[in-house]
């Protein structure tokens, strides 16, 4: 958002205030920061079940004959894969393979196709898109007409039930599929940013407000953005502007599952990505854990094997699960394997830290695995 603009506000905002709800600026919006405190959302979430309002990010559809190819051609993952009602994780790049924007992108017809973008991207990725937009190819921003909210916990589909009718069965992980909301027609996705089991829900902006009555009155409880940064950095997802960004591969940052480097036609910087798994990574995006008490990790914070300096701090905080700091950092390869001990710099002073696999904790969507 350029300096001067107006702060934009979701179709939710006036039930997040009535709410109490502290507000924050975020990717050019006013989006409710906590509620009744971040512990205790994060622990709804984990427990039982949390709504959190998603109404800022990005929603564009494409259709016609040439859609599945030209987005083939943009997007890492093999869009041809998808059968109608299904979706996957895939990233946009640049020409030097750095990451423009992680999205989902879902199959809702058989020349139709919808893809959910983050906030602060949006006006760069419809830009981007449309600057190689095709013949036989059209492309829908809805951004501005839609409410959406994330649901997600362990009760997330009882919740779903209660507001949908018992007879609204959820789709399966990565699906989608649409219901009657009143007078509204909800698409129902099953994904989030959380670790746990639950469904995203989009809805004409003048029924989102209903739909987070609904939602609360069935006993999801509010959750703010700072629960889902302990929630999303506890399950080990990269956000995009610390994780990710137009310098970082998305090889770098741990998802090659969303990159078809095989897939016929390739995509744009996938020439780039191919040199560099060729070449062998330098760096790599990877989770750590501070050992004892002290001040959770910051973004920025370096990290040193000895008097090496070997990676920087993208993302932490303090784990309300594990009851320790925790964070995500892109370190020298040769620093990368779970079990290593670096140092982490705070304000002069070296606090032991350990890599660790992801995720760094098990929600719902990783118990047994």
């Amino acid at each position: 958002m350029a300096e001067g603009e107006r702060t934009l506000k979701t179709p939710l905002h006036a039930a997040h205030v009535a709410l109490g709800a502290r507000m924050a600026p975020f990717a050019g919006w006013e989006m409710p920061i906590q509620y009744t405190g971040i512990l205790e959302e994060h622990r709804a979430v984990r427990q039982a079940t949390g709504v959190f309002d998603i109404s800022h990010m990005g929603e564009f559809f494409f259709s016609g004959a040439g859609a599945a190819a030209w987005l083939n051609g943009l997007l890492t993952n093999d869009i041809s894969r998808l059968s109608p009602g299904e979706g996957h994780y895939t990233l946009l790049l640049n020409e030097r393979g750095g990451v423009i924007d992680d999205l989902i992108a879902y199959r809702i017809g058989a020349d139709e196709y919808f893809l959910v973008v983050n906030a602060s991207k949006i006006d760069e990725d419809a830009a981007w898109m449309r600057g190689h937009l095709q013949a036989g190819v059209s492309f829908e921003d809805r951004s501005e007409g839609i409410a959406a909210v994330a649901l997600q916990g362990p009760r997330a589909i009882a919740v779903f039930s209660e507001v949908f009718g018992a007879g609204a069965t959820a789709p399966e992980r990565f699906h989608i599929a649409s219901f009657d909301f009143g007078d509204a027609r909800a698409i129902i996705a099953r994904t989030g940013y959380t670790g746990e089991d639950g469904v995203e829900i989009f809805v004409p902006s003048a029924a989102g407000a209903a739909l987070w009555d609904r939602l609360l009155a069935a006993g999801a409880k509010p959750a703010g953005l700072g629960a889902r940064d302990t929630l999303r950095l506890e399950s080990c997802y990269p956000l995009n502007g610390h994780e990710l960004g137009p310098e970082r591969t998305p090889l770098e940052a741990g998802l090659r599952f969303a990159v078809a480097l095989e897939k016929i036609g390739g995509f744009l910087g996938a020439e780039v990505l191919r040199s560099q798994a060729a070449a062998g990574l330098k760096e790599r995006l990877v989770a750590f854990s501070v050992e004892g008490a002290g001040a959770p990790p910051r973004a920025g914070y370096s990290l040193f094997s000895g008097q090496d300096r070997v990676g920087e701090v993208t993302s932490g905080t303090f784990s309300p699960s594990l009851a320790r700091g925790i964070g995500m950092a892109y370190v020298a390869a040769a620093s990368a394997s779970p079990g290593t001990r670096l140092e982490m710099e705070v304000r002069g002073r070296r606090v032991p830290v350990v890599i660790a696999r992801k995720p760094l904790y098990k929600g719902g969507l990783y118990e047994g695995s």
